[in-house]
């Protein structure tokens, strides 16, 4: 009887680790566990695409902090908008990255690994936190994708951004073959 319940309760433990194990692997599952509602992708608003399939990578341009309800964050970074609020237009934008992605794609699940990003922060000039900032987008990419979210990146401050948005960010992501 206690062999039995000792193989039972292995059983049980090795099923919940299997689950928790699949659920990481599964950028699908961790959107939904997150909270995360991704939103219908915008359409480009100039002479451009969202994005560029080439083989197995895909490159997706500038994205901005979309709200769910429409609209965007506006402001610039030290001035209208604290560091948080900055974070929290960085983190906004890569759920529309996300959005586009699975537009493309069809499923998260198809992603073999965040590459590279280009996180651009509208700020003033004295302003010098940008990879802070950009630390809302990573954060999500890694709690999204696990180590295949973690990517190379660059941050810089610019002057200004069209129609004043906080951030605008750029993305290549591997795709699996």
């Amino acid at each position: 009887m206690k062999r039995n319940m000792i193989i039972l309760t292995c059983m049980v433990l090795l099923s919940i680790l299997t689950n928790a194990q699949q659920t990481k692997s599964n950028p699908e599952a961790r959107i939904k566990e997150l909270g995360i509602q991704l939103i219908k992708p915008t359409p480009p608003v100039a002479n451009y695409v969202k994005a560029v399939r080439v083989g197995n990578m895909l490159y997706l341009a500038g994205h901005g902090p979309d709200k769910p309800e429409g609209g965007q964050i506006i402001g610039k970074v030290g001035d209208s908008l604290t560091l948080e609020q900055g974070r929290d237009a960085a983190r906004l934008t890569g759920i529309s990255l996300l959005s586009t992605l699975r537009g493309e794609i069809g499923d998260l699940n198809k992603v073999k690994r965040i590459v590279k990003v280009l996180g651009m922060v509208n700020a003033v000039a004295t302003f010098d936190k940008h990879p802070q900032v950009m630390n809302g987008f990573s954060d999500l990419m890694v709690e999204v994708f696990g180590e295949n979210g973690k990517h190379a990146r660059s941050s810089v401050g610019v002057a200004s951004l069209p129609n004043n948005i906080a951030v605008e960010i750029e993305m290549i992501v591997e795709l699996k073959k």
